[in-house]
């Protein structure tokens, strides 16, 4: 009885081993004539025998499943993440048994996805499809793990659809994983045209150094993206009612990066979205404190205390940052602003005057008033074009046209709209 048993065993056994081989043959049969649906089938058929696959025939079935999930690249987004995990299972499964036949194959195939989703993912956010450049960019993460950037602009492209929700599980994601986001860029002045050029990394700028036809190398690290990844969580939270949620998420990173001013002014915004606009205040200004000739600092206290009515502060902090970057447009579009809002708020008064002689004096003062804040408004952009001749900033023409118009001056307000038009046919 016992021989008898082991008999039907070893049959069941071999019996076994002849389908696994057979539905692996059906999704070969079916790969190789591009018919994907009946390959996918076969999957289906085979993997329900996995648990009795050796390594060798599991690795195999590995990499077909993943082949007709992929499709040639024509697989659904649920075919196309399934196909990434069972590569990655291949690879580790090969590297256990170390024998890697197929881990190569594997690799070139993942290349091929990388390549495809990059293309694919550029196209769909420069034509605005924002949900489609966010999955997309987020396989090429999966694709590539260390590549964290692609998670960052997955993060920053389900913003701009907007999906928060998808966003702030990818933000967490970069914060936990202690995404930086820093680059490290390459320059030398060319001694033949006199002009910094920049290099893909640093062992190609010292070839050209060495060959003397360049000098003065010069490295510049971007800025950390660890302050924008906070604040985005924090604002994200804000917008779903969870303030303290919003605030922890700072206070984390402010542990771990102390002198980082960014974050307190992530902090300021929250502060400001929450209408705490005293506490904003004084985050900005600690800030700015802590750079205080950084013009973007100036420039943001500013928009802070003109938000909150300070006018004469924002003043100083917009003439401070303009006077950091003297090209700084919107610096002084605000300053030419509260120039302009000074001369609107003396409509109520004009409004609401009658037809009496003191009234039409009063009218004729405020308007004389009026004017001179609108002059001096304009006179803060014509300086700044003055100093910057080659500005195609659109808003600071179409802000000295209206005021033109305001003051009557027709032909000046032509002027301002020639030259626009001018800018916006690429002249």
């Amino acid at each position: 009885m016992k021989k008898l048993m082991t008999l039907v065993l070893l049959l069941a056994v071999g019996s076994m081993s002849y389908a696994q081989k057979d539905e692996l043959k059906a999704v070969e049969k079916a790969l190789k004539n591009v018919n994907f649906s009946d390959a996918k089938a076969a999957v289906a058929s085979a993997e329900a025998l996995i648990d009795n696959m050796d390594d060798k025939t599991k690795a195999k079935f590995y990499f077909l499943k993943a082949k007709s999930l992929y499709a040639n690249g024509a697989g659904t987004d649920a075919n196309v993440d399934e196909a990434i995990v069972t590569l990655d299972k291949l690879k580790t499964l090969e590297s256990s048994i170390g024998k890697l036949k197929y881990t190569e194959q594997a690799n070139e195939m993942k290349s091929e996805m990388f390549n495809k989703f990059i293309t694919k993912a550029n196209e769909a956010y420069k034509s605005n499809n924002f949900e489609a450049a966010a999955d997309r960019f987020e396989k090429i993460y999966k694709l590539s793990p260390k590549d964290t950037i692609y998670l960052y602009y997955a993060a920053s492209a389900a913003v701009s659809q907007p999906d928060y929700d998808t966003a702030l599980d990818y933000y967490i994601q970069l914060k936990n994983l202690g995404y930086d986001g820093t680059e490290i860029n390459y320059y030398a002045l060319n001694n033949e045209t006199g002009k910094e050029e920049s290099f893909p990394d640093k062992t190609s700028r010292d070839l050209y150094i060495k060959a003397k036809s360049h000098s003065k190398p010069r490295d510049h690290k971007s800025p950390s993206k660890i302050a924008e990844v906070v604040k985005n969580i924090a604002l994200i939270y804000v917008s779903q009612g969870e303030h303290e949620k919003a605030l922890g998420a700072i206070e984390d990173a402010k542990a771990e990066n102390p002198d980082d001013y960014n974050l307190i002014l992530s902090e300021g915004n929250v502060y400001l979205k929450l209408d705490n606009k005293e506490k904003a205040s004084q985050l900005y200004k600690k800030a700015l404190s802590m750079d205080p000739e950084n013009p973007d600092l100036n420039f943001n206290v500013g928009v802070l205390a003109m938000n909150t009515g300070q006018m004469e502060d924002a003043q100083t902090y917009f003439s401070k940052a303009l006077s950091l970057q003297p090209d700084y447009a919107d610096a002084v579009l605000n300053l030419s602003t509260i120039e302009v809002n000074k001369g609107n708020a003396l409509n109520d008064e004009m409004y609401s005057l009658g037809t009496s002689s003191a009234d039409n004096k009063r009218y004729d003062e405020l308007k004389i008033q009026k004017s001179k804040y609108f002059t001096k408004g304009a006179e803060i952009l014509e300086n700044f074009l003055e100093n910057n001749p080659l500005s195609k900033n659109l808003d600071i023409y179409g802000q000295l046209k209206n005021i033109y118009g305001a003051l009557g001056d027709a032909e000046k307000s032509k002027m301002m709209k020639a030259k626009i038009d001018e800018i916006q046919s690429g002249n």
